[in-house]
């Protein structure tokens, strides 16, 4: 720390020098200069030490990433969004004063250079300054050359300092940004409308997950912030949209991990008159074409273990995944007192009211989700754990529901829409009268959304995809916080960002 603020206190003295010498360290005059990877492909058939003939002055903007000063010349490195150059400064072509003041910027600096192309002995093309200018001065040096910044809390915390100096960073967030603009040509191109759904919400609903609260001032009312768009998408297919689908931010007041973050970006999509079976076709192709165009193959390595992501996709009911994966004994499946046993034996704690469905979810959770490495949908999901679902007409006791799974994590939940209004009002009184202290089933009954439904809605299936999960799984990330720019944190021990003490 004493070394770092050393190094701060030495560049506050530099920048106190060039100031006084009439140099503006945060300037705003220097505008529009060309893109370093327009301009590298005109040396491909420059010879080493050798200039461009036929060229002009060419302009760059950047900062600087590494330097090498010597009496009369120096090199440096600049680095743009696009790319990164080398600049060639002499003292002889830049004149002595410009030439001593230049001596005093540092790597991290912001500048602009203007100057011919030309190759060096070595080959690396690089451009020959004839002007330079500070654009902005950097304060705090950024971490050294041959060490980086690797803690990686420090990363995250610090994201505008990853992104500068490790560049498979920024690969990572521009496939982010390209993953989510294919998403929206798949949908678009389907006839999907995209749509946008209220982000505070009056009750929370469309999943079970402790809300973030807040209240508002003029109205006098607290809000939520949504945990899932679900029901106010499936509000728009009774208003007449057959095909939706949003984007969005949900927020849900949970712990933080390695799959987990509070606020999160999911896809949801609805369609009329599709069933399940529908939506898992669709989500193997979107999912599939995904991989393709982003890694170029449907064959992956994550966090080095192969997956195939080439259609068609393994099925299971959940039954059969117990059965088949976890090797449980299909007779115990069908008794609902030794199932529970089963559960209990295994460490698991059901609560007071729990069902057959509840304790086979949580021995499905625990014995078979980390064992699904290649794309695997989870089908016949218990009634009793998916209050949204529509019942299976030949089985009533499980829902026309899938889940999929990659990796041994969840990356999609789907399912046949429940559209009886009468049904969707009994399964929320049941799940509030048999909520205890679950946090994570809210008190309040949506009534709204019943009456909606009370209008009717068409028969329908319905999506929700995890953006951030599907990000980590086509960029090979091991965490969450890596393909989120700015994940939250724990506050930081010190500084700015320690808490203050209660009087």
């Amino acid at each position: 720390m004493d070394n770092e603020n050393n190094l701060i206190k030495a560049r506050r003295e530099k920048a106190g020098i060039l100031a006084e010498s009439g140099v503006n360290l945060f300037s705003n005059t220097f505008t529009s200069p060309q893109p370093i990877k327009d301009i590298l492909p005109r040396g491909e058939t420059l010879a080493p030490e050798s200039h461009e003939q036929d060229g002009g002055t060419y302009r760059v903007a950047g900062r600087i990433m590494s330097m090498r000063k010597f009496g009369k010349a120096a090199f440096f490195h600049i680095q743009d969004e696009s790319g990164r150059i080398q600049i060639y400064a002499r003292r002889d072509l830049l004149g002595d004063e410009t030439f001593a003041l230049f001596k005093k910027w540092d790597v991290g600096d912001i500048v602009g250079i203007e100057g011919k192309l030309f190759k060096t002995k070595t080959g690396e093309l690089s451009i020959e300054a004839a002007t330079l200018q500070m654009i902005t001065k950097s304060l705090r040096p950024l971490p050294e050359k041959f060490h980086g910044l690797t803690d990686v809390e420090t990363r995250y915390r610090q994201r505008y300092v990853d992104l500068v100096v490790n560049p498979e960073v920024r690969e990572t967030f521009r496939k982010r940004v390209e993953i989510i603009r294919l998403i929206r040509e798949f949908f678009t191109n389907r006839g999907f409308l995209e749509v946008e759904t209220p982000m505070m919400q009056p009750v929370p609903g469309g999943a079970t997950a402790r809300p973030f609260k807040t209240h508002h001032n003029a109205l006098d009312m607290d809000l939520f912030l949504r945990i899932a768009p679900e029901l106010y998408l499936k509000r728009l297919l009774v208003g007449g949209f057959e095909r939706v689908f949003e984007i969005n931010r949900n927020f849900r007041n949970e712990g933080l991990s390695t799959r987990h973050n509070p606020e999160f970006t999911m896809l949801e999509f609805y369609q009329a008159y599709a069933t399940y079976h529908d939506l898992m076709d669709l989500t193997e192709e979107l999912i599939s074409w995904l991989a393709y165009e982003v890694t170029g193959s449907m064959e992956i390595t994550y966090q080095g273990v192969a997956v195939d992501l080439s259609p068609p996709w393994q099925r299971y009911t959940m039954d059969e995944a117990l059965v088949h994966v976890a090797g449980i004994d299909p007779d115990i499946l069908t008794d609902e007192g030794r199932v529970k046993a089963l559960a209990r034996d295994r460490g698991i704690v059901l609560q007071p009211g729990a069902g057959i469905g509840k304790a086979k979810t949580e021995l499905f959770e625990l014995e078979v989700e980390e064992k699904l490495i290649n794309p695997t949908f989870i089908t016949s999901y218990p009634t009793e754990v998916s209050p949204l679902a529509r019942r299976n007409e030949e089985d009533p006791s499980v829902t026309d529901r899938f889940e999929l799974f990659v990796t041994g994590r969840e990356i999609a939940n789907a399912f046949s829409e429940l559209n009886d209004p009468m049904d969707q009002y009994e399964r929320f009184a049941r799940q509030i009268k048999d909520r205890g202290d679950d946090e994570e089933i809210h008190p309040e009954l949506d009534h709204d959304y019943i009456r909606a439904l009370e209008y009717g809605m068409p028969a329908a299936a319905g999506e929700g995809i995890g953006i951030d999960r599907l990000v980590m799984l086509l960029t090979d990330s091991p965490s969450i916080r890596d393909v989120i720019l700015f994940p939250h944190l724990k506050p930081e021990t010190g500084g700015g960002g320690k808490k203050k003490k209660k009087k």
